[in-house]
């Protein structure tokens, strides 16, 4: 048996073993990306797999308010504290929790509350609620209380938000990682605005077709502020031109290039994967597919699983699948075939698994686990984000690989963070941001209308060994900010035509390229905690990394779970990590190296 002090000479000696490991680990993982990346394309950074999970609806303060600091009540089955030293984020002060400008003060929703009403979050409205800066009309223009039960809803509900009880795994993620503070969505308006922003940074040069005929008609609910060839601005939520399952009104088409259309010029692996996507029928020569798979929520309501307005290449003739064809092969996806890298959900795990996952990979749930008020929910959205996270982290390729998750809008959540426009806009019609922030302020970059921003602020985290851990970012970024660095890391050249791109802050600072971090990060998609059984439910993939098979073998360590979950660390410790790699030994790095070889 061994005796107290023959146990601290055991840890000393396993962490003198543990910090040559952390040496030999950070080695081995900063040389990793260079073994991984043989025969494909040169990166700027480590990263050679970006996987963004572009999720809905959500302002900063709705999810992160009052981060790091979450009520822990006697009700809250899911109990969150924060690691010593957590940074604090620009979130409600207790005199906006208690004087707010707002003709209401911001209340707490819990799990009981997770399905509200869906908010206000038109284009205009947006800009009525900001009062020039002011941030105190969120009641009179966005907010929305005329839901019925199941779903949630009280006077001024548009004020209310979250915190770690209820979005526990993006609390804890980061906690782990790093997060922004300081990020807005491009533009104001829905989701559709959103989406194309991240994708192009450009919501000008759509026109409306007449879905029977295909042609080119006119619609004022397509674009706004139409030229005299019937182009102009997406500032609504028209479905896609290119699109068999978009529904019967008249839709919009995209002129221009998106990042698609960059990666594959530069022969780099990329694809659009969403929950539904794969028909129920298949298209004919006379009939189109039809999207008809569905999913009920946490309240047991159900929703059809696609939303065509979501899905933004689709917008785009160049990156379409009008008929949702599916990839002839899994080694297709992510590279020229008949999917036009527009795919399915299940298609992104069969990449996953098969050990070929595209650089770069988009990533939208089924509606019911999306995030967006109405029809799902934090917790739908947590199970869907840790199922995914779970098993990129699992998977051969976490070492160099980057997972951001954004939102394409807030839904019209009240968030107290302002920032002035950069891009004006002199449409009377629809931009009426007043006072110190108009619109009009500045010159509409490119001379187009309706794309004022920065619209309002979104969350926005990393996840990488690369990503700084417990770290906040304050630099100020947008939605196309993650396609810059896209371009940036692939060298694809900008967008041009007066794209946000041009002008986007970047997001490196919430990177460390010198010093990554093997711990990884598993955690139940139930409860957002990490625990023991988090670890081990899902299988590592063949040929995982050693990275990642060391971190899940030290995850199941006994009492690890437990320990760290009362920190609110809940990460795997990288000396458990590196101990485990030295271990092992020299083998393991051969068989990293020699398996990091597989072409993305």
């Amino acid at each position: 048996m061994r005796t107290r002090t023959t146990h601290r000479r055991w840890l000393r000696a396993g962490a003198a073993i543990g910090s040559a490991g952390v040496a030999a680990l950070t080695t081995l993982t900063a040389a990793a990306p260079q073994a991984l990346a043989a025969g494909a394309p040169a990166t700027a950074t480590p990263i050679q797999h970006v996987v963004v999970i572009f999720q809905e609806n959500v302002s900063f303060d709705h999810y992160f308010g009052t981060y790091p600091n979450a009520a822990n009540t006697a009700d809250d089955k899911v109990k969150f504290t924060a690691k010593p030293g957590t940074p604090q984020v620009d979130g409600l002060t207790p005199d906006l929790l208690q004087h707010n400008p707002n003709k209401a003060n911001p209340k707490r929703l819990g799990p009981a509350q997770a399905v509200t009403c869906d908010q206000g979050h038109e284009y205009k409205d947006e800009q009525l609620a900001f009062d020039g800066g002011k941030m105190d009309q969120f009641i009179e223009h966005t907010d929305r209380e005329n839901c019925t039960k199941p779903m949630y809803s009280e006077p001024g509900l548009v004020m209310d938000y979250y915190d770690g009880n209820t979005v526990t795994a993006l609390w804890n993620y980061a906690q782990r990682f790093a997060m922004s503070d300081n990020s807005f969505g491009t533009t104001f308006g829905p989701s559709t605005p959103g989406a194309l922003n991240l994708i192009s940074g450009q919501t000008h040069g759509g026109y409306a077709v007449d879905p029977k005929t295909g042609k080119k008609t006119t619609d004022p609910k397509v674009v706004s502020s139409a030229d005299a060839n019937g182009i102009g601005t997406v500032i609504e939520d028209p479905d896609p031109a290119f699109d068999d399952c978009a529904n019967t009104s008249n839709h919009a088409a995209m002129t221009g290039r998106n990042i698609g259309d960059l990666l594959t010029e530069k022969k780099v692996s990329w694809g659009w994967f969403q929950g539904g996507f794969r028909p129920t029928t298949a298209a004919t020569d006379t009939t189109p597919a039809v999207c008809a798979t569905a999913h009920a929520n946490v309240v047991g309501a159900s929703r059809s699983d696609y939303n065509a307005h979501h899905e933004p290449f689709e917008y785009y003739r160049s990156t379409a699948n009008p008929h949702h064809l599916a990839p002839k092969s899994v080694d297709e996806i992510g590279h020229d075939g008949q999917a036009n890298h527009q795919y399915d959900l299940g298609d992104f795990d069969a990449a996953l698994n098969n050990g070929t996952l595209p650089a770069v990979s988009y990533l939208k749930a089924a509606n019911y686990q999306d995030g967006h008020a109405g029809y799902s929910d934090p917790l739908d959205e947590q199970k869907f984000v840790v199922d995914t996270v779970n098993k990129l982290q699992q998977s051969k390729d976490w070492a160099s690989t980057a997972v951001v998750i954004a939102y394409d809008d807030s839904d019209g959540w009240y968030d107290h963070k302002f920032a002035a426009p950069v891009n004006g806009s002199q449409d009377a019609a629809n931009d009426v941001l007043n006072g110190a922030g108009q619109c009009g302020n500045n010159a509409a970059w490119g001379g187009y209308a309706d794309r004022c921003g920065y619209g309002p602020r979104l969350p926005l985290l990393v996840l990488s060994p690369y990503a700084k851990s417990n770290f906040v970012d304050h630099t100020l970024t947008d939605q196309s900010s993650i396609l810059r660095f896209v371009e940036d890391n692939w060298k694809t050249g900008r967008i041009g035509d007066a794209s946000f791109d041009e002008h986007a802050g970047s997001i490196e600072s919430m990177f460390d390229f010198k010093s990554p971090l093997s711990a990884t990060l598993l955690l139940d998609p139930a409860t957002g905690q990490a625990t023991q059984a988090a670890a081990t439910s899902t299988p590592t993939a063949a040929g995982a990394s050693a990275t990642a098979s060391a971190s899940a073998s030290a995850s199941t360590q006994p009492g690890a779970g437990a320990a760290l979950a009362s920190t609110g660390s809940n990460t795997v410790p990288v000396a458990v990590g590196a101990a485990v790699l030295c271990a092992v030994g020299a083998g393991v790095v051969h068989t990293v190296r020699r398996k990091g070889r597989r072409r993305a």
